[in-house]
């Protein structure tokens, strides 16, 4: 194989997704044949997080460009904060995997590399968007938000979101190619930055939904990594301890629960788990409480029901969700998909933490749409290769082994036609 690909896996925003996302793509290009090298240099502790229980693609870790292709594919999370130089300026601090950046172009000539940035999932909003989400998770109330976007608009804040996006997501830099996964294209966005290139989402290619075994206890699973999922979990265990006796929810959570005693029917691991041991256990459950982007893709990818809850902030009126984007997207591509009206407005009022002990109770009882839940594997608005962000990734590795190209022609060609 000509083109060789290292993997530059960080924690971006503070979840553990952004280093999945960037194994899941390495998964993809193993299974293509892609030899993968995790390259750090001598001297250089790996960045926060990489050396956790992870479910690795075979792969050659080594201290030195060690490829034997002609032409290289690197995949970070965010190149632009993960592997871009130091930058004059304020927030202009070299990202964790910059130097090793640097040493494959190097190596390959910039030219011959193409850095494959994954971008937040469904997190694709055009400024004027972007300005009033900043404004309303900051706290302000719905009926002010109109009146204080134009405010933000007047003072410039939105063309000075619109430049420092553009500088810190590096979309002047001709050989990276940002791709936007999601599970629908946003056109206002591509119109603002005709650089990035949305495509489908990465799934983790971990699943399927058929063979499955369930537990010998009934079990619901909660991926609990928002601090506030302990404010929901008391009524959670209730509701399920009134609708289904005996089964038992299993929550892994990345700190300590204080408030919300343990039990019979509880058990919190706030403990690094093995990888294989966690992916038995969510594929066993009969239930799965999800968040951010990775275990929301990897709930679909099984099948079966599920719930969402990404956080939320304020309390009482002021209660606000924390991070709304993925959910929206999800709930307007099930009402495109014809996933039921009841089932679409339990998973929104779940994740605003409204109604908590009905919706548990109805997906027990499997009331309504929940008889016969289905949420599609897949996404609309895309043509092959764009409908799924690792089909995607490998064609990006294979047209960059076509005799004669180069980076900068196959980034071009790719955000140009949305073809290859």
């Amino acid at each position: 194989m000509p083109v060789d690909v290292y993997l530059f896996p960080a924690v971006i925003g503070g979840g553990l997704g952004d280093i999945d996302e960037v194994l899941a793509a390495g998964r993809y290009l193993a299974r293509a044949g892609f030899p993968i090298y995790l390259l750090r240099l001598s001297g250089r502790p790996l960045p926060s997080s990489v050396e956790g229980p992870w479910d690795w693609p075979t792969l050659v870790r080594t201290d030195r460009v060690c490829g034997r292709g002609r032409a290289a594919v690197t995949v970070t999370p965010c190149w632009g904060v993960s592997a871009a130089p130091r930058r004059p300026g304020p927030l202009g601090r070299a990202g964790p995997w910059a130097d090793e950046a640097v040493r494959v172009e190097s190596h390959y000539g910039a030219d011959r590399t193409v850095h494959v940035s994954l971008e937040e999932f469904a997190r694709s909003l055009p400024s004027a968007a972007e300005t009033r989400e900043r404004l309303r998770e900051g706290g302000l109330p719905s009926r002010a938000l109109g009146r204080e976007v134009k405010k933000a608009r007047i003072r410039g804040e939105e063309s000075a979101f619109r430049t420092a996006f553009e500088r810190f997501r590096a979309f002047d830099r001709p050989n990276v190619l940002h791709l936007y996964a999601g599970f629908a294209p946003s056109p206002g966005f591509r119109r603002e930055f005709p650089n990035a290139v949305a495509s489908g989402p990465l799934w983790s290619g971990r699943y399927d939904r058929t063979g499955r075994r369930r537990s010998a206890r009934r079990e619901w699973v909660w991926y609990a990594s928002p601090a506030s999922a302990e404010r929901i979990a008391p009524v959670v265990r209730a509701a399920l301890t009134e609708a289904a006796p005996g089964t038992r929810l299993f929550v892994r959570s990345p700190r300590p629960w204080s408030s919300v005693p343990p039990g019979a029917n509880l058990h919190v691991e706030a403990v690094p788990l093995p990888e294989a041991a966690w992916r038995r256990r969510f594929a066993r459950a009969d239930v799965r409480i999800v968040t951010g982007s990775r275990s929301l893709l990897e709930a679909i990818e099984l099948g079966g029901p599920f719930l969402y809850f990404n956080g939320v902030l304020g309390a009482g009126t002021r209660t606000r969700r924390h991070r709304p984007e993925k959910i929206l997207a999800l709930l307007a591509f099930a009402e495109r998909a014809g996933v039921p009206t009841d089932v679409r407005r339990d998973l929104a009022d779940f994740s605003r933490a409204r109604r908590i002990g009905p919706v548990v109770r109805r997906v027990v009882r499997r009331e309504g749409g929940w008889r016969r839940f289905a949420i599609p594997r897949g996404a609309s608005g895309f043509s092959p290769p764009y409908d799924a962000a690792g089909a995607l990734v490998v064609e990006v590795g294979r047209a960059l082994a076509a005799p004669g190209a180069d980076a900068g022609s196959v980034v071009r060609r790719i955000r140009r036609a949305g073809t290859i």
